[in-house]
């Protein structure tokens, strides 16, 4: 794959997270810092580890139903793998300054 179509892929992908929120925090997964590591082969298979504010978290499988839809759904992505993962433990220092800002987590 050429790195612009590989750079232009990843920016989908992340674009495409940036659409999932857990529907109890108004703030995308992404900015939340529930994005651990996003890889993409040459073959467009995507392997996303994701974790949840809290292992119990009651939309999780909401959440990953929404993550498997909408990255599938980005052009020329061929599959999806989604690993949970809870090592690190999720903390507010994850979060992105504006996910910070929108949540008054300073």
């Amino acid at each position: 794959m050429i790195r612009n179509e590989f750079l232009q892929t990843e920016e989908a992908i992340i674009a495409a997270l940036k659409t999932v929120f857990d529907p109890e925090i108004p703030v995308n997964i992404y900015d939340l810092g529930l994005i651990y590591r996003i890889e993409t082969d040459e073959e467009n298979n995507v392997e996303i580890d994701m974790t949840f504010t809290a292992p119990n978290c009651p939309a999780a499988d909401f959440i990953v139903e929404d993550v498997q839809m909408k990255i599938e759904a980005v052009e020329g992505v061929k599959s999806v793998q989604i690993n949970m993962v809870f090592e690190p433990e999720w903390n507010k220092d994850m979060m992105t300054e504006e996910a910070r800002l929108e949540l008054n987590m300073f």
